[in-house]
């Protein structure tokens, strides 16, 4: 059995392989930058107004002549004397022989004459040729996370498309004789699966939709059938259940036969000791306890992390956020723990209901405590390690 310090050192180490791929900019939210990006044209690539006014070409007076008009997207290059000005909005270029723009409210326009209320500085209200990004610089470096502002930043310099790290394909695998597919009759001795659904659901939050499921009955053949079929299709390949050392546990066995090189298997950690984690060449596999918090655990400390490195993310599996404790809570187990918690202001409670089979007490959680073994209590307002989840 390794500790849970040994197993994030293993993965650590563990060389991931990397596709890159270029993707239409409507498809590239959450996707990872290949590649730094340099800017084509200067942004804004003409002098802009900042706000509503008139253009003025400057002079000691505090009266002007309104000689036209530039709405956005147009271009004036009429010349314009001091003195004179031109009605003029938003975003509209402002033209050459212009020094400023006065916002609208502090005028007085009477038919073609404005007045103002004071001399207007040079630059006043105009955003300068270049002010946001010049042609040539670096727009975003490789390993940005592509968020909707960093898309809208892209679109603005013309881009259509970019190259980033590609998402893998994840295959899920659930296992065992017992599980029964919701809406189907639940004969005694069965129980309605709720881990397929649930691992699909935590990767759509995390932003990875290419999945693949498969369900196995317990027969060794089959499992390794399936295993083989998973492993051959997808990237990174998720086990639930029948890896422990149940006669009916044939996940261990069939992923030895298919020669799967194993990085380490059980770790020093409740819940989730049973844990496999193996590669095959290129491609990652994840064998999970089937309890469901004790799976829903280890794909968030162990799976999501290595998806997320697989597709460019710098990531770390130690937890690195610490919380204030809002309670006492007592220590007592010879295993590291992954318990369920809530956040709410800047303090973390640790929830009720830990046991590695129970749902309940994940449904209200959006982070997990890491407490190290041993028989201790924590007292309030106690930093503790914290893994925030995708909720």
């Amino acid at each position: 059995m390794i500790s849970v310090d040994g197993a994030f050192s293993i993965l650590e180490n563990t060389t991931l392989s990397h596709k890159i791929e270029k993707v239409s900019l409507c498809n590239a939210y959450s996707y990872v930058l290949a590649e730094t990006v340099v800017a084509p044209i200067s942004m804004p690539s003409f002098r802009q107004a900042n706000m509503d006014g008139c253009a003025l070409a400057l002079h000691d007076k505090l009266t002007y002549e309104i000689v036209g008009e530039i709405k956005a997207g147009d271009y004036c290059d009429a010349p314009l004397m001091p003195g004179q000005a031109m009605k003029i909005f938003t975003g509209a270029a402002v033209p050459d022989d212009a020094q400023a723009v006065i916002q609208i409210e502090k005028v007085t326009v009477n038919y073609n004459l404005l007045d103002l209320q004071e001399i207007v500085s040079p630059g006043t209200n105009v955003r300068p040729a270049g002010s946001q990004i010049v042609s040539g610089a670096k727009a975003l470096t490789k390993g940005t996370i592509l968020n909707a502002a960093a898309i809208g930043f892209l679109s603005g310099l013309g881009f259509t498309s970019v190259k980033v790290y590609a998402k893998p394909e994840v295959g899920i695998v659930i296992t065992g004789n017992e599980l029964v597919q919701v809406g189907q009759p639940l004969p005694k001795g069965k129980v309605y699966d709720s881990n397929l659904i649930m691992l699909q659901i935590a990767l759509q939050s995390a932003h990875y939709h290419f999945i693949n499921t498969y369900q196995v009955s317990d027969t060794f053949e089959e499992t390794k059938s399936i295993l083989q079929q998973a492993i051959s299709e997808n990237d990174v390949v998720v086990v639930s259940g029948g890896i422990s050392v149940g006669d009916y546990d044939f996940v261990g066995k069939a992923l030895q036969s298919l020669a799967v090189e194993t990085l380490f298997y059980k770790v020093n950690q409740k819940p989730g000791k049973p844990l496999l984690c193996g590669k095959s060449k290129d491609k990652m596999i994840f064998a999970l306890p089937g309890n469901p918090a004790a799976s829903l655990t280890c794909f968030y400390v162990y799976v999501l992390p290595t998806i997320d490195r697989i597709s460019g993310k710098v990531v770390s599996y130690v937890p690195t956020i610490s919380k204030r404790l809002s309670h006492d809570y007592k220590v007592d187990n010879s295993r590291c723990q992954f318990l369920r918690a809530h956040i709410s202001n800047d303090e973390v409670a640790i929830l009720p209901h830990q046991d590695s089979s129970m749902l309940d007490s994940f449904a209200a959680a959006n982070a997990l405590v890491f407490v190290q073994n041993g028989r201790y209590e924590l007292t309030r307002d106690c930093k503790v390690a914290v893994y925030c989840i995708q909720i």
